[in-house]
């Protein structure tokens, strides 16, 4: 009996591993996309990243990433290749009162999951200011991990934040991409960050 216990929890132990290496389950894609970028945040980030607002650092696992007053705007990372369907997935922690985005672009916003301490919300960004298209409210603890997975495809958005998920549709997300991006309000920190999608295709 002893060694029957043993091996079904070893057999649970094991299928809790593989699925926590696998990564949440898929909001949008019938199947696994590509990663594209799994940055260790042990050193510098490549030439695909530039940073446009703010400061981000990289060290020891994590990015640790500040609002610069002086920029009179929050702290932007692009990841500059554009992605027809995608997934970003990454944990953060809001260090104080702030915000939280990952967004996507073509020549300007085109789309954005916004999460705040008092919930999360999908936007388009066709219009100033952006447009809301969904509404989740639930409690986004200060100075604690929490869990983000992003996809989009076509024209629909979908998030899940700590396993509540959300799902958006409109016209606009389907607008080609160029890029990627993570924002930050105030101050947070970042880590075990991936981007896995299938890129735009390259125009003539």
């Amino acid at each position: 009996m002893t060694l029957r216990l043993g091996l079904i929890a070893l057999i649970v132990v094991t299928s809790v591993a593989v699925g926590f290496a696998q990564g949440s389950p898929r909001l949008l894609h019938d199947r696994d996309l590509a990663v594209i970028a799994a940055p260790t945040f042990d050193v510098p980030l490549d030439a695909t990243w530039s940073v446009a607002q703010g400061k981000w650092t990289p060290e020891g696992g994590v990015l640790r990433v500040v609002e610069l007053a002086a920029n009179k705007h929050s702290a932007v990372l692009h990841h500059n290749v554009g992605l027809a369907n995608a997934v970003i997935e990454c944990d953060f922690r809001l260090d104080g009162p702030g915000v939280f985005y990952v967004g996507c672009d073509a020549k300007t916003h085109v789309g954005r999951v916004v999460i705040r301490p008092d919930g999360m919300i999908i936007a388009e960004d066709s219009v100033k200011p952006s447009h809301t298209l969904a509404t989740l409210k639930t409690p986004v603890a200060v100075g604690e991990w929490h869990h983000l997975r992003v996809e989009w495809q076509g024209d629909r958005m979908a998030a899940r934040l700590d396993g509540r998920e959300l799902r958006a549709q409109h016209p606009y997300l389907a607008t080609p991409k160029s890029r990627s991006w993570l924002a930050v309000g105030k101050a947070a920190t970042v880590r075990a960050l991936t981007i896995s999608g299938v890129s735009e295709p390259v125009k003539p």
